[in-house]
């Protein structure tokens, strides 16, 4: 469930950087992406879209059985994902519906707000889901529209070069580490692409939950493996994306 809340701001007068690849984030599939061909990914599953569950009251035990049920511990892919600690969260970074939607977009876009680490899935009527996020640290991250071009549960992570010669212990990885609940890209990732090119841009799980909120990744917005389980359920394949 949602905890609703009430926030309105302007992001108009915004400018859009232009997009541009950042190796930084090279977190891909072992199924390595070339920015020289077409991609041609494995079938897509069904991604049915979910009816947001709105909470109509305040209530602080209400919210808090909420957040309970949406960051318990969950069995997926034959792993176990913890529970996620969200009374260490700050609130402000766990799923929520906003009433008044502050990005101007069509619904069913996505939207990055850099500035304040969220992550929006823009809903009908003038609503939002609403997302905490972690991002890239300043002077790597990426701004523009794209899409998301495809999708994965469980991806394979492939650290670039550039990253294992800065360190050397990620070298046994060098042709992808194995999925898995300490994997760097979490339980699902969103692929980044404009024009037809991949970015190397991913919205992904972390399994650290402390990442959340704040600059961590290299370029990449990492969020709750829980929060995107329910992004991934919920967004499917050419979603237009605006990062801000």
């Amino acid at each position: 469930m949602s905890f609703l809340v009430s926030r309105r701001s302007l992001l108009t007068g915004l400018s859009l950087i232009g997009v541009s690849t950042i190796s930084a984030c090279a977190q891909f599939p072992k199924q390595s992406l070339s920015v020289a061909s077409p991609l041609i990914p494995a079938p897509l599953e069904p991604t049915p879209e979910k009816g947001p569950i709105e909470v109509a009251g305040p209530e602080a035990a209400r919210a808090s059985s909420d957040y309970a049920n949406m960051y318990a511990a969950v069995e997926d892919g034959g792993r176990a994902l913890p529970a996620i600690p969200f009374a260490k969260v700050d609130e402000r970074f766990l799923r929520q519906i906003v009433v008044d939607d502050p990005t101007g977009e069509k619904p069913g876009t996505l939207v990055v707000n850099t500035t304040d680490k969220y992550l929006y899935w823009v809903l009908k009527d003038g609503k939002a889901m609403r997302y905490g996020v972690g991002l890239g640290r300043q002077g790597y991250s990426w701004k523009g529209r794209a899409i998301v071009q495809w999708k994965r549960k469980w991806p394979t992570w492939t650290p670039p070069s550039t990253m294992i010669s800065r360190d050397p212990k990620l070298e046994k990885w060098r042709q992808g580490m194995p999925p898995g609940i300490s994997n760097p890209l979490g339980s699902r990732a969103l692929y980044i692409f404009k024009d037809g090119v991949d970015t190397l841009y991913r919205i992904h799980g972390s399994p650290d939950w402390k990442s959340i909120g704040k600059s961590a990744s290299s370029g990449c917005v990492r969020m709750f493996n829980q929060d995107v389980m329910d992004l991934y359920d919920r967004v499917p394949s050419k979603t237009p994306l605006l990062v801000i």
